[in-house]
């Protein structure tokens, strides 16, 4: 195992955190894909026996898990180009809008796992939770902390591609620029930033991949 290890699964948002993260930092790792829903491996459960989820960093034999703790961990173990600001209070900004985007993921969700009148509602809590995204958290800012990516904007990078893959097949709008402009343009420059578009998942198979799970939700809602 080399010297910075990431234990993941290639669907998802929360390992992509960790990966750009590193990849923003210069930071050489080799990640080893696991699987998490049916035979989760020996190695997962040794250095995740709590959650035993993905993703986990492993770094010189010692693991972190949970993806905003990687971060932050991540952000003071190599402090070359910083993904927090240096000032106490845009930091601080930073990390409010890094707990928002964890409370109100849910709620940004919700569309996926249901259908009919269920889906209405939760469609329209995720169009206000987005719409406070947009004018509170990013404004007229190229990036959620300024000029250049941040941690925040990797805590939201999951709306500038899976979002769009999710509303597809729940037969919803995505963030269009008719009707979120600002945040719309800040997924095209989030895409736009070679480490940041380079391992993004396929989109096909996230399609296949999604297609299924949403099958299962709305089975298991109904049973």
């Amino acid at each position: 195992m080399s010297q910075v290890t990431v234990l993941g699964v290639w669907r998802s948002p929360y390992v992509y955190r960790v990966i750009w993260a590193l990849k923003l930092k210069g930071v050489d790792y080799e990640y080893v894909e696991e699987e998490v829903l049916h035979n989760k491996s020996d190695r997962l459960l040794k250095y995740n026996p709590v959650h035993k989820k993905v993703p986990v960093l492993v770094h010189a034999g010692k693991p972190i898990a949970e993806s905003a703790v990687i971060l932050e961990y991540i952000e003071e173990t190599w402090p070359q180009n910083p993904l927090l600001p240096k000032d106490p209070y845009q930091r601080a900004l930073a990390r409010f809008w890094i707990k928002f985007g964890e409370d109100k993921f849910g709620a940004m969700f919700g569309f996926f796992m249901t259908e009919g009148e269920q889906q209405v509602k939760a469609t329209k809590e995720r169009q206000e939770q987005l719409t406070i995204l947009e004018e509170q958290g990013l404004g007229d800012k190229k990036f959620f902390g300024g000029d250049e990516i941040g941690m925040a904007d990797l805590e939201f990078g999951w709306l500038a591609w899976w979002m769009d893959v999710l509303s597809e097949l729940a037969g919803v709008k995505g963030i269009e620029a008719e009707t979120f402009p600002r945040l719309h343009a800040w997924i095209q420059r989030f895409k736009d930033i070679p480490t940041i578009k380079e391992p993004l998942p396929d989109r096909s198979a996230m399609l296949t991949y999604f297609k299924g799970r949403r099958a299962i939700f709305l089975a298991s809602a109904k049973s």
